[in-house]
Formats: C-alpha cells, sequence, structure tokens
C-alpha cells in the first residue's frame, strides 16, 4: 500500500501559517522590561548629572519599545511585531501624559503635606500681623509657622461662588437659543463665532476687561474721583474676570449636551399640546441635566486655580474678606504666588515657601474634588436606561 503523499499536501505541511508562525515565550516582556530599566538608568546616569526617575523612565519605555518591536519580529514576524510597536507606542504616549501630573502631585505632596501635618493650624489662620520676626523666630528658635491660608481659602470659594452665579444662567440661556430657538441663523452663527473667540481669550486679556468695565461703571455711575481704581479692586470684579472666562467653556458643554437629546421626545411633548418653553424645561434640561452638571463643574475647575485676573482685579490682602463688593480680596493662587516671590521674610524665606507649598495642595485637592463631584454628579443624574 503506497503512503505516498500527494503535491498538495506536502506544500501545507510544508508551508508555516504566517498566523501561527513561532510564538515568544510569554515571560519575554518580564526579561525585556528588566534590560530596559537597566538600560534607562545607565542612560540617565549618564546624561545627567544626577540621577533623574523621570529621565529613567522614560528611557526605559523607549528602550522596552525598540527592544520589543526587535524581539517580536526575531521570533515570530513583521504583521506582529508591527501590532505590538503599535499598542507599546500607544501606551508609552499615555505613560508620557502621565509623567507631568504624577510629578505634579508627588512633589506638591512632599513639600505641602509635612507643613499641613505640623501645622494643622495654619488651615484657620490668615496672615493678618504676621511679619519678618516671625518668619525668623521659625526658622532659628523653632517656633511654630504663623500666618495661614484661610483668607486665601475663603476668597477662592467665594469669588469662584460669584463667577458661577453669574456664568452659570448665562452660558444656560445662550445654549438653549442656540440649539432650541435659533434654527442656526446668522445671528446664532455669530454668538458662536465670539464663543469661540473667547474661549481663546488669555485670562490676563479677561482680568483687565473685566476691571476696565467696573472702573468705568463707578466713574459714571458712582464717583468720578481718582480713587475709583482702588474701589473697582473688589472679589466681584474679579468674579466677572472669571466669568469671562467661564462662560464660553459653559456655552459650549451646554450646547452639545443638549443636541443629543433625541427629538423624538421634543415631538412626543409638542404632541401632547405642550409648549415649548415647557417642553424644554420639564424634557430638554432634565434629560441632559447629567452632562450640564459636569460641565459646569468642570468649567468651575477650570477658573478655579487662574492667578492672572484675581492679581489684576482683587489685589491682595492678609486678612480674611468675607465682603466681595468692597475692598481687596485674596486668592489661594495669588498667596501662592506672593509667598513664593514676595516671602515674609526675604533672609528667612522657609516659611514662607512652606505655606505656599500647603496652599498649592489645598488648591489642587479643591479642584480633584470639582471633578470627582462631576464625575458623582453626571452618574446621579444620568438618565435611566431600563437594563
Amino acid at each position: 500500500m503506497s503512503t505516498t503523499q500527494s503535491p498538495d499536501t506536502r506544500k501545507r505541511k510544508s508551508s508555516k501559517n504566517a498566523l501561527t508562525k513561532g510564538q515568544k515565550p510569554s515571560w519575554t516582556w518580564m526579561v525585556v522590561a528588566a534590560a530596559a530599566l537597566v538600560v534607562g538608568a545607565a542612560l540617565s546616569a549618564l546624561l545627567f548629572e544626577s540621577f533623574s526617575v523621570v529621565a529613567w523612565i522614560i528611557f526605559a519605555a523607549i528602550v522596552y519599545v525598540i527592544a520589543m518591536f526587535i524581539t517580536t519580529y526575531s521570533l515570530e514576524n513583521r504583521r506582529k511585531a508591527t501590532d505590538g510597536l503599535w499598542t507599546n507606542l500607544v501606551w508609552l504616549a499615555f505613560l508620557i501624559a502621565l509623567v507631568p501630573l504624577i510629578s505634579v502631585i508627588v512633589t506638591v505632596l512632599g513639600n505641602g503635606l509635612p507643613t499641613l501635618i505640623n501645622n494643622p493650624e495654619i488651615l484657620t489662620n490668615d496672615m493678618k500681623g504676621v511679619a519678618g520676626a516671625d518668619d525668623i523666630s521659625t526658622v532659628e528658635e523653632g517656633t511654630s509657622l504663623a500666618g495661614g491660608i484661610l483668607h486665601g481659602l475663603v476668597g477662592t470659594l467665594m469669588i469662584t461662588l460669584a463667577s458661577t452665579i453669574i456664568s452659570v444662567p448665562i452660558g444656560l440661556l445662550a445654549s438653549i437659543y442656540l440649539v432650541e430657538y435659533s434654527n442656526d441663523n446668522w445671528f446664532a452663527s455669530l454668538i458662536r463665532f465670539f464663543v469661540d473667540v473667547m474661549t481663546g481669550i488669555p485670562s490676563i486679556v479677561a482680568g483687565l476687561f473685566a476691571f476696565a468695565g467696573v472702573t468705568l461703571f463707578i466713574q459714571t455711575f458712582i464717583s468720578e474721583s481718582p480713587s475709583a481704581l482702588q474701589q473697582a479692586k473688589t472679589g466681584f470684579t474679579a468674579a466677572i474676570a472669571l466669568s469671562v472666562l467661564m462662560i464660553p467653556v459653559v456655552v459650549r458643554s451646554t450646547e452639545e449636551m443638549l443636541r443629543v437629546v433625541p427629538n423624538e421626545l421634543r415631538e412626543a411633548s409638542y404632541a401632547l399640546g405642550v409648549r415649548k418653553w415647557r417642553t424644554i424645561v420639564k424634557v430638554v434640561i432634565p434629560t441632559a441635566i447629567s452632562g450640564i452638571a459636569s460641565g459646569v463643574t468642570l468649567a468651575i475647575a477650570r477658573v478655579t486655580g487662574e492667578t492672572a485676573p484675581i492679581l489684576v482685579n482683587a489685589g491682595f490682602a492678609t486678612n480674611v474678606n468675607w465682603n466681595l463688593f468692597d475692598g481687596w480680596m485674596t486668592a489661594l493662587p495669588v498667596y501662592i504666588y506672593r509667598q513664593l516671590t514676595e516671602p515674609t521674610a526675604p533672609s528667612h524665606s522657609d516659611p514662607s515657601h512652606a505655606r505656599a507649598w500647603a496652599g498649592a495642595l489645598v488648591l489642587i485637592v479643591i479642584v480633584m474634588l470639582l471633578n470627582l463631584i462631576a464625575r458623582i454628579v453626571a452618574k446621579a443624574f444620568a438618565p435611566k436606561t431600563g437594563k
């Protein structure tokens, strides 16, 4: 009985399928990663005077991507090597994007957390009456850290709240007009154009605009004296400046959320004889409320850390000011800037820098809480899917 195989059968057995040809061991990536870490450490030590953890991670990631491509190409095939290369490049881009964020958080935590732990009273004290002698005593005699960030914390919360009260109604009504009433006419196009322009306005320009507008109002309707420039510096003026930055963000985010509401919901409401304004209030806005709330919260987080508009319009105070319409007011970004650039005791700047780092940590916590609240609100008000 002959066992001779046909030519087609021999060809199929001798050829290797490109999809199953060669498989690299499952532990290959661990070996390559370990080697990449070693090479990255060597490059970081050779190229920098002192060892840099950030450079080490970046060099190691680049070496890992290249080495994995070569290894996969050698052990498997070109298709898998190319696929792995692009996958690793995506992860590398993600890692590089995380490096600045992690670096900032680690640096601020490392410098600000010890100050808050060792001097918790910094959260309840302001800088009223604090002089250079107090910081000198802290450095030379080891006394407790004088002063605190309370006035900056109060100023940040009050100015941000006022700007939110101004911005949200204007932004919400503008977006309702754009989506529900404009029919994409020329006026709607004009509004969108100016909203896009406002989105790119530098914060210092918004601050100067608010200051000039309030000063002109005071000189026209209240007092023509030169003191109008000083009267214009209030927390409310700073809130107006922040509103200029907030409104375009609120308009754009709210407009997008209103547009995704299905037209079937509107038409069903109209079919029942409900008027348009009531349909918007009872159907459209509740359906889009999760996205609207999330967008508003993110807009608040965006302006919380602004420095230039507040420095121009609210000035700098050493004590807590609860009146938005009278007197100078301090916000945390301005407080941090002043503590770093103008220490209370220039010859002994460590206490001022410690207060600045503590203020920076509190500011980051506020922004992170706002982002967390945005996610919670979006999830809480999300339309029920019935699943």
